[in-house]
């Protein structure tokens, strides 16, 4: 009987996740293809305490490598990765470009098939320096041209990519239906009294791109309205300065970042709204959850996000028409976009419909017969 094939999944922070979007996907790939690929996933060591670096994860092998899988190292990360999968694996899937510059050598000089996540434009992120723009700008081409396949999660990038590298990429957006939404008890109401009212809720890296100062601004001049956000406010200053400026208002909740995943779900589905400031990216993995719950989406009026939401949801540009929409959108008109959302989610973002989508891509590039993007 033939063994599975290989799969090396690449770039992302580690199983279990603790992280983020391609963790979390990364986690359901291993719950959905287990069983017909023999999977490894690279794991960055400086996240996981030594006594939680298992050698599996379910049926997953799991590698450590000894870089942070973010920021500069994630090119020695991902780079380290690449190497190491070339002596196993069949295929390797790639999330997001750092190590992309190794490429051309993985193509010419082997047989192993490469599936790149270019994930959204990120170079054009305002978070990276000039120096690291250009060579996210670089090697982002780099991956188009040496993948088997590449990979983009939102249809409104799909232009950018296919006018500048002649290539139309394959979407994959992510799945929500692990989102759950947990009743509070009496000592949860306690602990937080805002979920005994309606109140809106964020959560994202607090950095300027993610709009926060608009939604702090909004909010801050609606004090009968409350707002929860939820992030990394000590990453930076623009953080510190806001946590600084906006924490004495009443009705504004500025929580740090939640690891315990029952608090998170607590918090987040009890809210009443779900306001996105992201303008940068593709398709949110916190927004596609929001909308899995139910909850109506005020989002910020970027291409992105409209196509997530199939343009259904309700979208500010400043924190005037975010502060406008808050005080004129009446609740029964939230209500109803809070259906529309969920109704897009069980549609499009579904882990079985993802990693079906990832599974038929795998196989086109193991048959060598790679299918235009639908």
């Amino acid at each position: 009987m033939e063994s599975n094939k290989k799969l090396a999944i690449i770039g992302t922070v580690g199983l279990p996740a603790l992280y983020g979007g391609f963790e979390t996907l990364a986690a359901h790939l291993v719950d959905n293809l287990s069983d017909e690929y023999d999977i490894t996933v690279y794991c960055s060591r400086k996240k996981y305490k030594k006594e939680d670096r298992k050698p599996y994860y379910k049926n997953a092998k799991l590698k450590f490598i000894p870089f942070e899988a973010n920021g500069m190292q994630s090119i020695i990360y991902d780079s380290i990765s690449i190497i190491h999968s070339l002596f196993y694996s069949d295929v390797l899937l790639i999330f997001g470009v750092a190590g992309a510059w190794i490429l051309p050598f993985v193509k010419l000089f082997t047989n192993k098939k490469i599936i790149v996540s270019i994930n959204g434009i990120e170079w054009k992120r305002d978070k990276w320096s000039r120096l690291a723009k250009w060579y996210l700008f670089w090697v982002e081409k780099v991956a188009v041209k040496y993948s088997h396949i590449d990979i983009l999660d939102n249809e409104s990038i799909q232009d950018y990519t296919s006018l500048r590298y002649g290539r139309l990429s394959h979407i994959i957006e992510y799945g929500a239906d692990h989102a759950i939404c947990i009743k509070p008890d009496t000592i949860d109401r306690h602990e937080y009294p805002f979920l005994n009212m309606p109140y809106a809720f964020k959560v994202c890296h607090i950095e300027p791109e993610n709009n926060v100062h608009e939604v702090l601004n909004a909010f801050a001049e609606l004090p009968r309205h409350i707002l929860v956000i939820v992030g990394n406010w000590e990453k930076s200053q623009y953080g510190i300065n806001l946590k600084s400026r906006y924490c004495q208002y009443s009705n504004i909740f500025l929580l740090n970042s939640i690891n315990d995943q029952r608090r998170f779900d607590l918090i987040r589905g009890n809210a009443f709204a779900y306001v996105h400031g992201h303008a940068a990216g593709g398709t949110n993995p916190a927004l596609v959850e929001a909308m899995y719950l139910g909850l109506p989406v005020i989002a910020f009026g970027v291409s992105y996000n409209r196509t997530t939401t199939e343009n259904k949801a309700l979208y500010f540009n400043n924190y005037h028409e975010l502060k406008e929409l808050i005080q004129q959108t009446p609740v029964r008109r939230l209500k109803e976009i809070g259906e529309v959302m969920k109704e897009i989610a069980l549609r499009r973002y579904t882990w079985k419909f993802i990693c079906n989508k990832y599974k038929a891509l795998i196989n086109e590039s193991l048959e060598g017969v790679i299918t235009a993007a639908d």
